[in-house]
């Protein structure tokens, strides 16, 4: 019997899908090399709109329903992915801020982020001209 649970558990645990940490990606422009937790999250509740040197912030987002878009809110920013859609909602139509681009695929994320100066974003895994960022 014991037997049979061991090898219940290993086929379990290599059945599972392992769960990849979120990165947090910006253009290989932008001026800064880590973030704290408060400052992504007021990057991406659009708070903060501008980087050190006073250029825009252009905020990329996957859409609501994407399990990298959970991941990195619940994880990353500690904010449940509606709250964000909330903040963003209120924040366009009250006519004072603006919503992050949705996108629908890390590549799309990963190719915005490269093209745009100022953009940050979040994927698995990076690419050209983007440049990893420590949330501490």
């Amino acid at each position: 019997m014991e037997r049979i649970s061991f090898f219940v558990l290993c086929f379990i645990c290599l059945a599972s899908p392992v769960s990849q940490g979120v990165e947090l990606f910006v253009n290989s422009r932008v001026p800064i090399t880590s973030l704290s937790a408060t400052e992504a999250r007021n990057i991406f509740t659009m708070r903060t709109q501008q980087w050190p040197d006073r250029q825009p912030i252009k905020v990329f987002v996957l859409n609501d329903d994407h399990p990298l878009h959970k991941q990195f809110s619940k994880e990353t920013l500690r904010v449940f992915p509606y709250k964000l859609r909330r903040i963003w909602d209120r924040n366009i139509y009250s006519g004072t801020g603006e919503a992050p681009t949705t996108l629908d695929s890390e590549e799309e994320m990963i190719k915005a982020i490269s093209t745009l100066a100022g953009s940050i974003g979040y994927a698995n895994k990076g690419g050209e001209n983007v440049r990893l960022i420590k949330v501490q």
